[in-house]
């Protein structure tokens, strides 16, 4: 592996935190920016990095840790009352509160990724980590969210049904700013879905294990398949990353601090920063960008960048 510098950790970093949550695949950039480049950036980001114990894995998790710190900091309310509504679940076994339903939805929709997400992701990076198989998974990512947009409208009935069905409290508070009850309106519509709903998400995101696949677009496009609105699937999908992220960086910690990262700790150091500030930056930006607009600029890109992949590398 090339030695990691500064600049190389900081532009990566910031390509990290951007890709993660736009629903374009985080690790399919990282691999198509560097074969793009080539050279000394090629070296570092190779297929033979993707296996346990390296450097750049090294790396890697530090990005991912920091994009998830960013987003605990972000969603900070909102991860209050879940975990709180959790723990009180746990005593009452049955879930009464909006926060209380969406504890559990996030808690079933993690099930596969924690279950599944260990045995094949090394595998399968290791299989699809050239940049051709990167190219071809990124332009089926477009064409999944060119799908959603039209699972969207045919399903947008879905939740007005499921808030028939659920009758939960904590839509609103007294005293509480017209901003914090919006917010637990929006909650609301999440808390509607169902377990088959959270589970059949939670299993899009494993998609995002083939390089090119974006975890945030799979859940989104999940999130709009069960009607719905953009908006609210983004913030699902976002709350959903939280732990899958945290989750897989923090199993990979000994190599964060292990030998292989002797002579690199200010890279890595830097990198995670700009991570997490472009990370924070992004989810302000996609909470705003989806109130009003959908998936298909995101999907054309996909297609565009995965095409030219595909073409440049063939």
């Amino acid at each position: 592996m090339a030695m990691l510098t500064y600049v190389q950790a900081t532009v990566i970093g910031a390509v990290q935190g951007v890709t993660e949550l736009f629903p374009v695949s985080s690790l399919g950039h990282s691999v198509l920016f560097a074969a793009w480049l080539g050279g000394d950036w090629q070296t570092l980001v190779g297929p033979d990095e993707s296996e346990s114990g390296t450097p750049y894995l090294a790396f890697v998790v530090a990005l991912h840790v920091a994009t998830a710190v960013a987003l605990l900091c972000h969603y900070r309310r909102d991860w209050y009352e879940i975990i709180s509504g959790f723990v009180t679940v746990l005593r009452t076994r049955r879930p009464v509160t909006v926060a209380q339903r969406l504890a559990w939805l996030i808690v079933i929709a993690s099930v596969p990724v924690a279950i599944l997400g260990p045995l094949l992701v090394h595998p399968l990076h290791a299989l699809f980590a050239a940049p051709i198989c990167t190219g071809f998974f990124l332009t089926l990512n477009g064409v999944v969210l060119l799908v959603g947009e039209g699972l969207r409208r045919r399903n947008e009935p879905t939740l007005a049904e499921y808030g028939r069905r659920f009758a939960l409290r904590g839509s609103g508070r007294r005293g509480a700013t017209s901003q914090e009850n919006a917010r637990r309106q929006a909650d609301r519509r999440l808390a509607a879905l169902d377990a088959r709903d959270a589970l059949g998400i939670g299993f899009a995101q494993l998609g995002a294990l083939l390089t090119g696949f974006s975890r945030a677009g799979l859940t989104m496009v999940g999130g709009l398949w069960r009607g719905l609105e953009h908006v609210h699937a983004a913030k699902f999908a976002f709350l959903l990353a939280t732990p899958a992220i945290l989750g897989a960086g923090l199993v990979e910690i000994p190599v964060l601090v292990g030998p292989e990262t002797e002579g690199i700790h200010g890279p890595i150091l830097a990198g995670a920063l700009v991570s997490g500030i472009s990370s924070w930056l992004a989810v302000r930006f996609l909470e705003r960008y989806f109130q009003t607009r959908t998936l298909l600029p995101f999907a054309a890109y996909s297609l565009i960048v995965g095409i030219a992949s595909i073409i440049r590398f063939c």
